[in-house]
């Protein structure tokens, strides 16, 4: 019998499925949808560092006392009452959630700044929540701010968070820093035990119509998985902190390619939006299926096993692929362009 048990963050799951953050996690009766059909664990919502803000009636006397925003700019935020709990609801969800389901509950904080609502990361872990997930949404449009201020709230941010708490603490992050494989150190020193890779920006459309920017929710699909299992190869056992690959998981063989890219689990949102969370059950037994097939007795088998670090050069492997690829594509053009 194969063996699909892994460890992240210090909690030994059965198998590395994990359902990400989502609206799917908002409800307990799907919640246990998603534990019947094979998830080893569950990421909730994420409480929003303005819906906290919203709650303690904070946020309108930001807006009202800066000079710089104008009555107009109440509408540029969103409902947080229509799209997620308020704070103490979202307290009780955990409790709930601890005493509904036998596998980990992981909550989840989306912030960019450090201030009182951290102390929420504190309540979380006595609602009950087995580790916590630091979701850093942040766009900087401040051109004055530089790299190395950018970066500094980050680590700034773990250090309180992770300060404030016993269980472990996860980031999830973008890949767009100069060096990522440093960011990966340097928050790992400020206290991150799991690095989650890697959020996907929602970018605005514009309506020309009635000239206003709109929401514009695209999924993700498996081709985005690609960035996300090179910064893992890259970073398997030179960073102790466990990595969770998101964004472009899709089927079975994107759960093996995040595995042999070193991966401890594979996160889910958009395939089960899609597919419903039964199609979890299709994804374990296919990844049963080609396990027993290639004669692997373990997941854990499987992780690591395609890593950067096999390679004797890895910046001259970088640049030979790159021209591999350029070359590459030459090949398929027609006579006419070549």
């Amino acid at each position: 019998m194969i063996n699909l048990s892994t460890k992240y963050l210090g909690l030994k799951l059965k198998n590395p499925l994990v359902a990400s953050s989502s609206p799917l996690c908002k409800e307990l009766g799907t919640l246990r949808q998603l534990e019947d059909a094979g998830a080893s664990a569950v990421v909730l919502e994420s409480l929003f560092e303005e819906q906290i803000i919203i709650d303690s009636n904070e946020l309108d006397r930001h807006l009202w006392e800066s000079a710089d925003v104008s009555a107009e700019a109440q509408g540029y935020y969103p409902d947080f009452g229509n799209y997620n709990r308020g704070a103490e609801r979202y307290l009780e969800h955990i409790r709930q959630a601890k005493q509904a389901l036998k596998i980990p509950v992981i909550a989840s904080l989306n912030g960019v700044s450090k201030g009182g609502w951290i102390k929420y990361a504190k309540e979380m872990q006595q609602a009950g929540a087995d580790a916590l997930e630091l979701n850093v949404y942040f766009v900087p449009t401040d051109v004055s701010l530089s790299a190395n201020d950018i970066e500094n709230m980050y680590f700034d941010l773990v250090e309180a968070v992770t300060a404030s708490v016993k269980i472990p603490v996860a980031v999830k992050i973008a890949p767009y820093f100069s060096s990522v494989g440093n960011m990966a150190l340097k928050l790992q020193k400020a206290g991150a035990k799991g690095l989650v890779m890697f959020n996907r920006f929602y970018q605005p459309d514009f309506d020309l119509e009635a000239l206003e920017v709109v929401p514009n929710l695209v999924l993700s699909r498996s081709s985005e998985l690609t960035i996300r299992l090179h910064w893992a190869a890259i970073l398997f056992d030179r960073i102790k902190a466990d990595m969770a690959i998101t964004g472009g998981v899709h089927t079975a063989e994107d759960v093996l390619k995040s595995m042999a890219a070193g991966a401890r689990v594979a996160m889910m949102t958009s395939v089960l939006l899609e597919k419903g969370p039964g199609y979890l059950k299709t994804l374990e037994a296919a990844v049963r299926e080609w396990l027993e097939t290639h004669e692997y007795q373990s997941i854990e088998q499987m992780q690591g096993s395609l890593i950067q670090k096999n390679v004797a050069h890895p910046a001259a492997f970088e640049r030979a692929n790159y021209v591999k690829v350029l070359s590459s594509y030459s090949m398929g053009l027609p006579a006419s362009v070549k």
